[in-house]
């Protein structure tokens, strides 16, 4: 919640912007007055408060001030968006403003959004050399750009510089606050966060099954070290792909939020029905806001009944399958090279594309559970003090073969119908008609 107090984040931003507006004066003096241009008539940067944010950005990726003031333009609109008026001005004799300049009006902004050109003017002055060598701060693998900042592509046919310096939302707001943005779900970002209150010990799965997510736990938290400190870098690509397959009900999803919940990390949930498009381009255009978020960041992405998007490729008889085998092959080649992990879950292994086999380095099947498995999720589900002496949960057990979620449903039936009726312990009657309802939708009777 805002409480408009001041933190060593927004300190730090201060200083650095106070620094960005004195070196701009002195560019815009250099450029009039035809004087030699480059940073070191400029201030030097100030100190920042070793706590804040952008100190750490500043140490962890030894910035020096040519990626300050990059990182600092990127940050003005946001944070000072009058600062850059001064380049609004216009030049006399042409009548417009100023080539040199750089810089974009939006239509809802009315300040000055910097471009790539903005920064060659502020950073590399006529220097050539400087101005090829800011183009290197653009690369995909670039600190800075693995941290959320990048040049927008200009339209077809403009120069490099012409698009417009972007910050991420991520990074705006962790330099702001010390905290990651965690985006909402909207048509926009097709991905939710999900949560559970429970931990391992509410998870009732076999030990070879345990065994398998636990694996994954360990990838999720070692695998930066078996990457970089034993050199498996070279020959193993980055991430970690799985594969949960089984009944519906078995444990997949609360599975796939434990995993995130051991790692520290978030657990977004793809809605297949927003990412899903049946015109041509927009499946892999949605698919990619999400992965060209998460790639900076230390989710796992968790496509739940992903046979609706990873289906298997056919022969390409139409325009309409031909399109549908390029969605796969795309959605193929997004998970292969998406550095965090990408979890699968899909109610039956089959329905999946053969290719995706060899990608998974997990295929974990989640069986129903059986007798003893099911007991337990009896007890831990329906608490002792509201179940009636006569109700006998070894026997329920024993005798009906339903999944976890089944349970779930049947303990919530017969606890309203209880409720509803004033009364505060549940029955045999209550968890057959439960039951009833659940085998029901499986074609099954009691």
């Amino acid at each position: 919640m805002w409480n408009g107090a001041d933190s060593p984040h927004t300190h730090a931003l201060d200083l650095e912007l106070d620094w960005l507006a004195k070196v701009l004066n002195v560019r815009l003096e250099q450029h009039f007055q035809q004087l030699p241009t480059g940073l070191e008539a400029a201030p030097p940067p100030p100190e920042l408060p070793a706590d804040s944010e952008l100190a750490r950005w500043v140490g962890e990726m030894t910035l020096g001030v040519p990626e300050r003031l990059l990182l600092a333009l990127a940050l003005v609109p946001h944070l000072r968006p009058s600062a850059l008026d001064l380049l609004f001005m216009r030049n006399q004799n042409l009548d417009r403003g100023f080539t040199e300049f750089g810089g974009i009006k939006s239509q809802a902004h009315g300040g000055f959004l910097p471009t790539g050109e903005t920064a060659a003017f502020l950073i590399a002055g006529e220097s050539l050399a400087w101005r090829i060598g800011l183009l290197d701060c653009f690369d995909p693998q670039h600190p800075l750009a693995l941290r959320g900042l990048r040049l927008e592509m200009p339209p077809a046919n403009e120069p490099r510089l012409a698009g417009a310096l972007l910050l991420s939302n991520e990074a705006l707001q962790r330099l702001s606050t010390g905290h990651a943005d965690k985006p909402d779900y909207s048509a926009q970002f097709p991905a939710k966060l999900i949560r559970t209150e429970l931990g391992w010990n509410d998870l009732v799965l076999a030990p070879e099954v345990v065994d398998e997510v636990l694996q994954i736990c360990a990838w999720a938290e070692l695998g930066p070290q078996l990457m970089h400190d034993w050199g498996l870098s070279r020959s193993l690509k980055p991430g970690y792909r799985a594969l949960f397959h089984g009944p519906p009900g078995t444990g997949k999803t609360l599975t796939a939020t434990l995993i995130g919940q051991a790692a520290k990390a978030d657990v977004y949930r793809i809605d297949l029905s927003m990412v899903v498009s049946k015109y041509i381009g927009e499946t892999e255009k949605n698919l990619a806001r999400v992965f060209d978020q998460a790639e900076t960041r230390r989710w796992i992405l968790f496509f739940d009944e992903a046979d609706a998007l990873f289906g298997k490729r056919g022969a390409a008889t139409t325009a309409n399958d031909h399109h549908a085998n390029q969605e796969i092959a795309y959605l193929l080649q997004r998970v292969e090279d998406f550095p965090g992990v990408v979890i699968l879950a899909s109610n039956l292994r089959s329905n999946l594309d053969d290719a995706f086999s060899r990608r998974f380095q997990s295929m974990v099947y989640f069986p129903m559970p059986d007798a003893e498995q099911r007991t337990r999720l009896w007890r831990s589900m329906l608490p002792a003090e509201h179940m009636a002496a006569e109700v006998e949960i070894a026997t329920l057990a024993q005798r009906y073969e339903v999944s976890g979620g089944a349970i779930a449903n049947v303990i919530r039936h017969a606890a309203l119908t209880v409720l509803r009726d004033g009364r505060t312990l549940v029955g045999l009657a209550e968890l057959r008609a439960g039951l009833a309802k659940e085998l029901r939708k499986e074609g099954r009777t009691l």
